[in-house]
């Protein structure tokens, strides 16, 4: 898959599975705009897909409000000259018990995984629908929209969110030739890999621990120009996780 002469914006790009995501695309031709309130890590990771002969740029910004939405997506369409691809990735987490989350931590968690997934969408796609062949969005949910954990009621409400406004604005889109799907991965280990232990990679069907790449290597699917008969779908990536019958013994 080649993206060559296209751009693509990638929140929270700086670490993680963001990071993994731009530096993919960048690797396959694409011009690539690092979003992240992490403005050090951000401008590392430019510098990084520079010296592989990549082309990025660091746009910071906090994806939670309005105003850093619209002024980033403008900024960086003025910068690229174009905007083909959005990959909502931004997130954070907050497991803590619901007697004692916050209302301002609450708004924290759902501001910036799901209404930035809105905001940015909305943005975007306002600049995509000028183009010839339209978009592509892609938004990273998680298995937690399905499977709990306690103290996880803020990040799974978030996640759950996220897939449902994927379908509604696949369906709002579609006029405009701007595609929409979600990505939900299961445990991706984004650092020290080589720690985990052999039952972390046995309990999975898999028989190993997700890793950013296989998250990155889906979105290039899901944005390559050939797969646009998929939209509104949600893929799941969790080596079988959520598939497998667990009882305890």
């Amino acid at each position: 898959m080649s993206f060559k002469n296209k751009v693509v914006i990638v929140t929270g790009a700086a670490n993680g599975i963001g990071k993994a995501i731009a530096k993919e695309y960048a690797a396959n031709g694409a011009k690539v705009v690092v979003a992240d309130l992490d403005e050090l890590n951000g401008k590392h990771l430019v510098e990084e897909i520079a010296r592989q002969e990549g082309e990025a740029f660091f746009l910071k910004t906090d994806v939670g409000k309005e105003t850093d939405v619209i002024s980033f997506i403008n900024q960086a369409k003025s910068e690229a000259g174009t905007i083909d691809i959005l990959i909502n990735n931004a997130g954070v987490s907050e497991f803590k018990s619901p007697y004692k989350m916050t209302v301002e931590e609450w708004d924290r968690v759902i501001n910036t995984n799901l209404r930035s997934v809105f905001l940015c969408s909305r943005e975007a796609a306002k600049h995509m629908r000028e183009n010839e062949e339209g978009g592509a969005i892609v938004n990273i949910a998680s298995t937690r929209a399905s499977m709990s954990e306690p103290n996880s009621e803020a990040y799974a409400a978030s996640k759950g969110g996220i897939v449902s406004i994927t379908h509604a604005l696949a369906a709002s889109f579609t006029v405009d030739k701007i595609t929409v799907n979600a990505i939900s991965p299961g445990w991706i280990q984004t650092e020290n890999y080589e720690e985990l232990r052999e039952i972390d990679h046995e309990q999975h069907l898999s028989k190993r621990v997700g890793k950013p790449k296989d998250i990155a290597r889906a979105c290039l699917y899901l944005t390559d120009n050939m797969n646009d008969f998929i939209t509104g779908a949600n893929l799941v990536i969790d080596g079988g996780m959520t598939r497998k019958m667990i009882y305890e013994h």
